[in-house]
């Protein structure tokens, strides 16, 4: 049987629907930062599957509870219970400090999930009248590609051919107080998303106020504030989450420091939740909110089965006892600091932005133009994987695990790979 890179991309071409447009490489083998493709090639992953494989590919504690509770007990649905659920329940919450958890599947589960019970809680607990709730949502953001939420999506590709969509949502610009302030002068709001950090859109950080002054707002105005840290958080940004600001912990427990910490009323979280290896997602809140939904009101066959329980604990276990965030937070002040000496200067770069290992390179180019996809393809021949967002930019966030060395032999292959590339323009 036929084995190559081209073989398998033929395959997907011929069968597979065309609704992703995928860097051509073919993985097969993954393991901590490095990848390996068909013909045996290693790669540095600098994408992270987007940022689900916080903790590296196949780490050995995360893959074993994996495999220990898929040879006991796979699924039970909801029906009844199951004897990892609680537990995960219980250290999730204890983690970061809500009451209760609805554990999910995807990341836009997750968020539709958070959408329902912000407009649960804004009937029984608010008064807003039957179907006139409203939630606010800010510009390029990016939730998922569920109907929902490509109603509020500003991204034609996103929405257009999609309709007719959802109504109940508002949409004003990413970091801008006074836009939110104004919004939230309409009583019928219940609730405003937002991500921390707009990774899609390019991995856009708010000014350094502007989390908490936004959910100040929401509080002062009764209004819940929901915070989409699926790619964002369980340690990305060099903190358990990137609402937990310029964090200065010190070790892998969450201190969450009043003077930096931002606490949302629905927190949504996916992605790294798993360290990759199986989809678990899950909205966090206290019982003022979360108990408005009731019994066969909301749920999902594979939401907290006992696979995806038994990983995630693996998977927040490792987080803290590895100290993960912390390197995130080293490792990225390498990147960026790094790069900015290696290629800053470069015609070609337009910026370096991020926090901890989620960054991006602006490309200065048009979104239009072909440049950050045939710097990806660069990359790609000289071991590094990266892809662009947005046409031209290039977000590069590695797994957690990334050492020192590692990091400087990547900056080392990248800062070659962008001057030779605007050489030869």
């Amino acid at each position: 049987m036929a084995t190559s890179s081209s073989h398998f991309m033929d395959l997907e071409a011929r069968f597979g629907a065309h609704n992703y447009h995928p860097l051509p490489v073919v993985l097969e083998r993954g393991e901590g930062v490095m990848v390996w493709d068909v013909e045996g090639k290693a790669y540095f992953d600098f994408l992270s599957a987007y940022s689900a494989v916080n903790q590296g590919h196949g780490h050995p504690r995360i893959v074993g509870a994996l495999v220990d509770q898929a040879q006991t007990l796979a699924l039970t649905s909801r029906a009844f219970y199951n004897a990892q659920l609680g537990p995960f329940e219980e250290a999730i919450t204890a983690r970061f400090g809500y009451d209760k958890v609805l554990a999910m599947n995807s990341g836009a589960e997750a968020v539709e999930t958070a959408i329902k019970l912000c407009r649960r809680w804004a009937y029984d607990v608010k008064g807003i009248p039957a179907n006139q709730a409203k939630i606010i949502v800010c510009g390029e953001n990016f939730h998922g590609r569920t109907s929902t939420i490509v109603s509020f999506s500003s991204d034609p590709d996103s929405y257009a051919g999609f309709g007719p969509y959802m109504p109940g949502f508002e949409r004003i610009p990413y970091n801008d107080i006074p836009a939110l302030e104004k919004a939230l002068q309409d009583p019928h709001v219940a609730g405003f998303l937002v991500e921390p950090i707009q990774g899609e859109a390019g991995v856009v950080v708010p000014d350094g106020t502007y989390i908490s002054e936004a959910a100040a707002l929401c509080r002062a105005h009764q209004v819940l504030w929901m915070a989409d840290e699926i790619q964002t958080g369980i340690g990305r940004t060099g903190s358990w989450l990137a609402t937990c600001g310029d964090c200065g912990c010190q070790t892998g427990r969450c201190e969450r420091n009043p003077e930096t910490y931002t606490r949302a009323d629905i927190l949504i979280l996916g992605k790294a939740l798993s360290g990759g290896v199986y989809p678990v997602s899950a909205v966090l809140a206290d019982d003022a909110i979360m108990l408005t939904i009731k019994p066969g009101q909301h749920g999902s066959t594979f939401g907290g089965n006992p696979i995806a329980a038994k990983v995630a604990q693996a998977a927040l276990a490792v987080m803290e006892d590895e100290e993960l965030m912390l390197n995130a937070r080293e490792r990225g002040v390498q990147f960026r600091e790094g790069l900015a000496q290696r290629i800053g200067t470069l015609k070609l770069v337009q910026g370096i932005r991020g926090k901890g290992l989620l960054n991006a390179v602006l490309i200065n180019d048009s979104p239009e133009s072909s440049t950050a996809w045939d710097l990806c393809i660069a990359l790609r021949d000289a071991g590094i994987l990266a892809k662009p967002t947005h046409g031209n930019i290039i977000r590069f966030a590695p797994p957690l695990v990334i050492t020192e060395a590692q990091m400087e032999e990547a900056l080392n292959r990248m800062e070659k790979v962008f001057t030779r590339f605007e050489q030869t323009r």
